[in-house]
């Protein structure tokens, strides 16, 4: 049976208000105790259908990711040795179709995904202002993770 966690990792369903006008959906607050580590920095980034964008992990920055409209198939790899998940690969589905959700990536987790329905906005916000030499990368078919980003 695949894994259905990672430790650190939270996914956080979203309560959907729904009216004649559309919907509303609160993704983050100040005192959700997911949101410990604060706030850093709020970005977007648009990703193509057939788009991997992986794997990359931080040392100290924390992620929380919501996708605003697209598909994308996210991929978790439990790299932090002290972890009782440590070397657990996990994915899911995020973004129209699937639950309303916000995904929460702490440091030591690798990470990455792939744009199934396109364009997807990925909102994303950052413990941390962006500094590059938190952000590690690995090769999206690192032989020591082996996930398929081709399925």
């Amino acid at each position: 049976m695949p894994p259905t966690a990672i430790h650190d990792v939270i996914i956080k369903p979203l309560v959907v208000h729904p009216d004649e006008r559309g919907t509303f959906r609160e993704i983050i607050r100040a005192t959700d105790p997911f949101f410990a580590e604060g706030f850093g920095q709020l970005s977007i980034s648009q990703i193509h259908t057939g788009v991997v964008k992986a794997w990359h992990w931080h040392r100290q920055q924390t992620d929380w990711w919501y996708i605003g409209c697209g598909v994308i198939r996210v991929g978790l790899h439990d790299a932090r040795a002290e972890s009782p998940t440590y070397r657990t690969t996990l994915e899911l589905l995020m973004g129209d179709g699937q639950p309303a959700q916000v995904l929460r990536i702490p440091p030591g987790v690798v990470h990455g995904c792939k744009c199934l329905q396109g364009p997807a906005q990925m909102i994303y916000v950052t413990s941390r202002i962006y500094d590059p030499s938190d952000e590690l990368r690995i090769a999206p078919d690192d032989p020591a993770i082996g996930y398929d980003w081709t399925k």
